[in-house]
């Protein structure tokens, strides 16, 4: 399969509570003019970036049943996340992990790193 700009994410899975986030650079902001400082950014290790893609969610314990009757192929549930893909995210740096995919950098953080999220929908 060639990767395109289009398909060039569709072949990755982000497991579980994880998102896949395209940092942006310090100086950048938002059209919205939302940004952080350079100054709030060292001091208090929080970073902004883009969710590119997100996982399913936080996985739902099935209960413990000695059920004949049912099927073994049962699937498991998942709580989906809050942030959706194209959702601004403002996060701590601190639970993130770096990754390098195509030449270029990305980072993975769990919802839980997760501080603010912008999103641009109609009302």
């Amino acid at each position: 399969m060639h990767v395109t700009s289009k398909n060039r994410f569709k072949k990755l899975i982000v497991i579980g509570d994880r998102l896949l986030i395209k940092p942006l650079k310090p100086d950048e902001k938002t059209s919205t003019g939302l940004y952080l400082p350079p100054g709030v950014q060292e001091k208090e290790k929080v970073q902004q970036g883009y969710v590119i893609k997100t996982g399913p969610g936080y996985a739902i314990p099935m209960p413990v049943d000695d059920e004949p009757w049912k099927s073994d192929d049962e699937q498991v549930k998942y709580v989906p996340l809050q942030a959706r893909e194209g959702d601004l995210a403002i996060f701590l740096l601190s639970g993130a992990t770096e990754v390098i995919y195509e030449k270029e950098k990305y980072l993975i953080v769990p919802q839980n790193a997760i501080l603010m999220l912008e999103r641009e929908e109609d009302f």
